[in-house]
């Protein structure tokens, strides 16, 4: 058996990437073993069912602070708190200021990837109307890990994609159908 070469697979999005989000989850192979960690903006004070309408297919987690991260599960970062992991790949929950206007911040969850999972970390950011998740894709790509944006193009919104590109080098520009693969064909 390979070696995979992705320890974690954390995916950002905002305004427009639910359709995508949810056609890259319902594509996942169910013996998928590396565990991926969404996190997506959403509104603060109403009861969301998000991780119910994301898929069909497989339960998404959203974890408790302290809780271990698993291979095979899919989490979702709570509603109102930042998601972060810590060096003994424990979650912790946070509920301090905004960044970027957000909480759950992805440049927060992907900060804390990049320096917990370094170069077995993948980090895939969708369509959004703000800059969140392009500096924490730049510390991914700094840690050695991989990022890969939504092309621009294709997004609804294309402001977090193209921060990200505007702010760092190495990033791979994919339409979803090339991302999908991507994740696929990782062993």
């Amino acid at each position: 058996m390979k070696n995979k070469k992705y320890d974690i697979i954390t995916i950002g999005g905002s305004a427009g990437s639910i359709a995508v989000l949810t056609s890259i989850l319902d594509a996942l192979p169910d013996h998928m073993q590396t565990p991926v960690v969404i996190i997506l903006h959403r509104l603060r004070n109403v009861q969301s069912e998000m991780g119910r309408l994301l898929s069909n297919k497989r339960r998404i987690i959203e974890p408790e602070d302290k809780e271990t991260v698993k291979p095979r599960n899919i989490y979702l970062a709570p509603q109102n708190y930042h998601l972060m992991l810590e060096a003994d790949k424990t979650f912790m929950l946070d509920y301090s200021e905004l960044v970027n206007y957000s909480r759950p911040s992805i440049d927060m969850t992907f900060s804390c990837v990049a320096d917990v999972y370094g170069s077995k970390a993948l980090a895939i950011l969708l369509s959004g109307a703000n800059k969140d998740g392009a500096a924490g894709m730049c510390d991914i790509i700094a840690a050695g890990g991989t990022g890969i944006v939504q092309d621009p193009t294709t997004a609804a919104f294309e402001a977090m994609p193209q921060a990200a590109l505007e702010m760092c080098k190495g990033i791979l520009v994919l339409p979803v159908e090339d991302i999908i693969k991507f994740i696929i064909n990782e062993p």
